[in-house]
């Protein structure tokens, strides 16, 4: 009987060395995208620049507390300026983007699925892209005149480089094997860019994307302020000369929150069409 007790005893006291230990792995990734995290840093901004003006530490002749813009707005809109001026910037930018848009995809495609039209069109393009859009003022204006037509064009401009860049690089980075794959396969011209080209080029045009809506209101801060008679950058330029520091902030207020908007709208969608994907943002 003792025998037996003894032996179990053995059994049941194992070494605990002989135990194999169960390694916590690491995470890596940057966790769980947090609520409205984009918010955050445009408000910490504000709050900083409330409690400087509310402190003292601010000039309100050059730059006025947050509420003095607020109430500044607030006139601007119940006159009827600010609405008439948002509406001339936003014809103006939309205008411009789309065509850019527009001719960026095609020439980017022109150029990714064919050698004649990359020997025809990248060069160009990064000569275009060389050259500073901006001073291609001077010239437009003598070739188009001073009205809308040249303000739309350099737009267009701003916003084509980009989306073509990117777009461009994309096709050019598509895996030779998919289009073996697909010589294989025996898909129709139509097929294979809808099925290869379509979904490889995607991550790179939404990034050209992105970078095209950012400029087409970079570019209508300057353009607007070049023989215009409404839009948020000419109200800026009539503040300036009467020294106006606090509808300037309105009109940058204005154009920020365009670019916030227009920005996040695209990385929605990019979300969304883009869901297929397992990334650090997803």
């Amino acid at each position: 009987m003792s025998a037996v007790t003894t032996t179990e005893a053995a059994v049941t006291v194992a070494p605990a060395k002989d135990t194999p230990q169960v390694r916590r792995r690491r995470r890596l990734s940057p966790g769980r995208r947090l609520p409205a995290a984009r918010l955050a840093g445009p408000v910490l901004l504000l709050a900083l620049w409330a409690a400087a003006s509310a402190a003292g530490q601010l000039d309100p002749a050059a730059i006025p507390a947050p509420w003095t813009v607020v109430r500044t707005g607030a006139h601007l809109w119940t006159d009827g300026t600010l609405p008439t001026d948002i509406l001339t910037s936003l014809q103006r930018a939309a205008t411009g983007f789309v065509i850019g848009l527009v001719a960026g995809v095609v020439l980017a495609l022109a150029s990714g699925l064919s050698r004649t039209g990359e020997a025809l069109i990248d060069g160009t393009v990064s000569l275009n892209r060389a050259i500073p859009t901006l001073g291609l003022i001077p010239l437009f204006i003598l070739w188009l005149g001073i009205g809308e037509t040249f303000k739309v064009a350099i737009i267009a401009i701003v916003v084509y480089i980009p989306i073509y860049l990117n777009t461009y690089a994309a096709l050019s980075g598509i895996d030779h094997r998919f289009v073996e794959l697909a010589e294989v396969q025996g898909l129709s011209r139509f097929a294979f860019v809808r099925q290869i080209v379509v979904p490889g080029a995607l991550p790179g045009f939404f990034v050209g994307l992105r970078l095209g809506v950012t400029g087409s209101w970079l570019g209508l801060v300057v353009l607007e302020q070049i023989n215009a008679t409404s839009g948020l950058g000419y109200m800026m330029f009539q503040a300036q000369n009467y020294g106006q520091s606090d509808v300037i902030l309105v009109g940058l207020v204005v154009y920020g929150v365009f670019g916030l908007v227009s920005d996040s709208a695209v990385r929605l969608v990019e979300r969304r069409v883009l869901s297929w994907r397992r990334t650090l943002s997803s």
